[in-house]
């Protein structure tokens, strides 16, 4: 299985593109890509200035229906894996066994540095004491899918440095113009081929990081069933396609 932004909008995760999703698709400015971030500290200061509004809103986010439902399916043996494109953590919090995270986690910070791996709590606490009311200041702000916010005003942002080396902290996730870590590709695969069929759940699948694995499935022979609300570049490949949203699906088929 291959899941996208759409398993999470009902948990209040928005998306980039959402058509009738009920909710309006996130606006330009777009994500920041990694060669934005890794030019200097201007680009991460804009940055995380952004992200700590969106973390404080998005770690209270918890699992809907559609991640407690395919925890359900994995209990019967008949859900083999997931691969998900979405960074928020809710399959796992929803106790997903089987799981690639394919872009990573952004509940984690690695320095870029040392690479060294810290708790995105412990960051927010930081950058929440040496911003103090920044955060209060700015309720208003539109979150973005991947835990961004929409904010102008940033040049007063204090960063944080990594505590062990001073070096430049980045949310442990891939960002677009980054490469998805070989190893996290090469288990997708595994799964796919592994599988009898894959059933892609809120994925556009605008992004080669995921449109690759229903290519894979698709010239294997093995059947493609999409369920996202409106198009998707992998429809021509689907053998079912339906344009439904995952949190009312995913439950009726259980029952």
């Amino acid at each position: 299985m291959l899941t996208g932004a759409g398993v999470s909008t009902d948990s209040g995760i928005p998306d980039y593109r959402g058509p009738r999703s009920g909710r309006s698709p996130v606006q330009a400015p777009g994500p920041m890509t990694y060669q934005e971030f890794v030019s200097g500290a201007a680009a991460q200061q804009r940055y995380w200035a952004r992200a700590h509004i969106g973390w404080g809103r998005m770690s209270q986010a918890v699992p809907n229906a559609a991640h407690h439902a395919l925890r359900a399916y994995e209990l019967t043996g008949a859900l083999t894996g997931v691969v998900t494109q979405n960074v928020d953590g809710l399959h796992e919090a929803a106790g997903q066994g089987q799981l690639v995270a394919l872009h990573g986690r952004i509940e984690q910070v690695v320095c870029l540095g040392c690479r060294t791996l810290t708790d995105r709590a412990q960051l927010h606490a930081t950058l929440s004491a040496l911003n103090p009311g920044y955060a209060a200041s700015r309720t208003g702000a539109t979150i973005a899918p991947d835990g961004d916010a929409h904010v102008e005003d940033t040049a007063g942002f204090v960063l944080a440095a990594c505590e062990r080396c001073g070096g430049p902290l980045k949310p442990d996730v891939v960002f677009f113009g980054e490469n998805v870590p070989v190893e996290r590709v090469e288990r997708s695969y595994a799964l796919v081929g592994a599988a009898e069929a894959l059933l892609v759940l809120g994925s556009s699948l605008q992004v080669m990081s995921g449109l690759r694995f229903v290519r894979r499935a698709a010239k294997d022979g093995k059947p493609v069933v999409i369920v996202n609300r409106g198009a998707t570049r992998g429809d021509d490949l689907a053998t079912v396609k339906l344009d439904a949203g995952c949190a009312e699906t995913l439950p009726a088929l259980l029952a």
